[in-house]
């Protein structure tokens, strides 16, 4: 993997977390999460042996579901209350999608 590539995967990860803390809209916790995976998948699956190709495939399969759920989950919120703000969980339908 060249440098150039590795460096942006890296700071593809680094960002990825912190936006996900620091956000307080649905949509850009979900972006934060996505950032993550487009930036570990890479980096899980550079070494070309089967466990490696196992786990990735897992992780992928595990983050997809649950990103899934979270949109799920922050569109049955925003479409219940009208809020798309992560501190405002108005109703409980949402709730056991979200934890």
């Amino acid at each position: 993997m060249s440098p150039f590539i590795l460096t942006l995967l890296v700071l593809g990860l680094g960002l990825g977390a912190p936006i996900t803390f620091a956000s307080s809209h649905w949509l850009l916790a979900w972006m934060g999460l996505e950032i993550n995976t487009l930036a570990i998948i890479p980096l899980m699956a550079q070494h070309h042996h089967p466990r490696a190709t196992e786990a990735t495939t897992k992780y992928f399969l595990t983050q997809a579901t649950a990103a899934a759920m979270l949109l799920f989950a922050s569109t049955t919120n925003a479409w219940l209350s009208g809020q798309w703000c992560i501190q405002q969980m108005h109703t409980q339908s949402p709730l056991p999608y979200s934890t």
